[in-house]
């Protein structure tokens, strides 16, 4: 793909401009409620950022009103209720691969938020490396409201976003979280203004778009990493980590700059 790339998808819109991948969710008169083929396509998008190496950044966002309603129940290979059906193979199928495609990726991931962000949808946007919501933005486990219970990584990341006491509530209440207190509670990076989403995301999708690549796909693997081993295996991940990041030309640029008390040029290599 070039570096200027779009490719069409129905479900879903996304490109490919100055080092920024732009993937969003493309079914504004559901409130972009995950389908089938919309979490097909998402698998396909991520594939595209994970391998053309003109991606220097994902920015996550939705069309429309909110972010996504969540999982789309109108559809479906198999009716509710029905004999041998099975709640959770849309999660081996879909949900499970692209969060973990998610976590994996080699750049940064920026979400941009507003309106619903419900149930797998959540974790979808939660998934990111920095989230924004705008004001009207509200975050809801809903899978309690209809006798499910959290997926999509829901019962791993979000106690480690916001603490089991309120990852608890959220999970078994079902209650809508202003982004608001959302940005209070640490869930999300910030939230701004409705008029002020979209170029506050861009602006923070340019400055990862511009960075140190390989420094940002180290940091990002070693915070996941972080979160499951113990402080010795953090501290030799990082000797690794740096001995991988010294050798980069990103590294040589970055300190021409400092000492020549410019603006450093980053490749991403």
């Amino acid at each position: 793909m070039s570096p200027e790339a779009t490719t069409m998808f129905e479900t879903i819109s996304f490109s490919i401009e100055s080092g920024i991948a732009r993937l969003r969710l493309n079914r504004p008169a559901f409130l972009n409620a995950l389908s089938r083929p919309l979490l097909a396509e998402l698998r396909q998008a991520l594939d595209i950022v994970e391998g053309d190496p003109a991606a220097r950044v994902l920015l996550l966002s939705g069309e429309g009103k909110g972010f996504s309603s969540g999982a789309d129940l109108s559809a479906g290979s198999s009716p509710v209720g029905s004999e041998g059906f099975d709640a959770g193979a849309v999660l081996e199928e879909h949900y499970n691969p692209i969060m973990q495609q998610i976590f994996a990726l080699r750049v940064p991931v920026v979400s941009a938020l507003r309106g619903p962000v419900v149930g797998a949808g959540c974790m979808l946007a939660l998934a990111a490396d920095v989230v924004v919501a705008s004001r009207t933005a509200y975050f809801l486990q809903a899978f309690v409201n209809i006798g499910l219970v959290p997926d999509a990584g829901s019962s791993w990341w979000l106690p480690r976003l916001v603490g089991a006491g309120r990852a608890s509530a959220m999970m078994m209440l079902g209650e809508r979280i202003p982004a608001e207190k959302a940005a209070e509670w640490g869930m999300i990076y910030e939230m701004v203004e409705d008029d002020e989403l979209e170029s506050r995301a861009d602006a923070l999708a340019a400055k990862f778009a511009a960075g140190p690549t390989v420094a940002y796909a180290l940091t990002r693997q070693a915070i996941r990493l972080g979160l499951t081993s113990d402080f010795p295996q953090a501290l030799e991940r990082e000797r690794a980590n740096q001995r991988t990041a010294g050798r980069t030309g990103d590294f040589g640029e970055g300190v021409a700059a400092f000492r020549e008390k410019r603006k450093p040029a980053f490749r991403g290599e």
